[in-house]
């Protein structure tokens, strides 16, 4: 399998490919490029099927190479120091990313991960994701992409009601359309969609509280949303819910 490492700094190249000597060792074809100039370079002739990207290069940013290619083939695996920001987008779009220093074991997983998909690329309509998310200011036009092994969807942030908590899998209850369920617990999804307004009402329950009509206090309490759905207020919960709600 042909991986391209872009990364201005030589020395994480180098560490790069080390790791995934280590990991898969002899599996590989590797070559590295160390901008955004010579990252175009490479990849027009070696076409990678898999492309390791630093964000920030002496000559540009990762961004500005992903933008000069309107039709990306390949499996991309952003490497990246900790940005709070850009490390949310990347999550928000399901684009694979590794902070560095790199983990070995964070990077054998990504490895896999890419390996298993270089069939089934939805990067273009990612990349589209992961541009709005770093682009635009307003979040009610921000989108997102649940994603698992079995398929991606590309959903509204604005259009998500609430989510549901089955077993380790989450259901997603949507504007008009039929609910869809991710193999990933409803914690990722807490910790994602917080900074949309997004709270935990209940141990099973993540709600979006623009959606939120009115608070039945019948029955322990209940939140009745736009759609009509009822979402309930579980009692640990209760005076933390009503905090954020007369606060919003």
């Amino acid at each position: 399998m042909r991986i391209l490492l872009i990364d201005n700094e030589k020395e994480v190249r180098e560490l790069l490919k080390d790791m995934i000597e280590a990991v898969a060792p002899g599996l590989h074809h590797l070559n590295e490029a160390d901008g955004v100039v010579t990252g175009l370079q490479k990849i027009n002739a070696f076409k990678p099927e898999i492309v390791f990207l630093d964000v920030e290069m002496g000559d540009g940013t990762g961004f500005d190479l992903l933008n000069k290619i309107p039709h990306p083939t390949f499996q991309l695996i952003f490497t990246t120091a900790h940005n709070k920001y850009a490390v949310q987008a990347f999550k928000c779009s399901a684009i694979d990313y590794l902070l560095k220093p790199v983990d070995i074991t964070e990077l054998e997983n990504s490895l896999q991960k890419a390996s298993n998909n270089i069939d089934s690329s939805n990067l273009s309509k990612q990349l589209a994701v992961l541009m709005q998310q770093l682009n635009t200011k307003d979040t009610g036009d921000k989108q997102i992409v649940l994603k698992d092994s079995e398929a991606s969807y590309f959903v509204k942030v604005s259009d998500i009601l609430y989510c549901e908590a089955e077993g380790s899998y989450t259901k997603f209850y949507l504007n008009n359309e039929k609910p869809i369920v991710i193999s990933k617990n409803l914690s990722t999804y807490e910790e994602l969609l917080g900074i949309y307004g997004f709270i935990r009402t209940h141990h099973s329950y993540l709600v979006n509280a623009s959606k939120i009509k009115m608070y039945d206090k019948t029955d322990g309490g209940t939140l009745i949303l736009t759609s009509g759905h009822t979402v309930p207020i579980s009692h640990r919960k209760k005076d933390y819910v009503m905090h954020l709600l007369e606060n919003r």
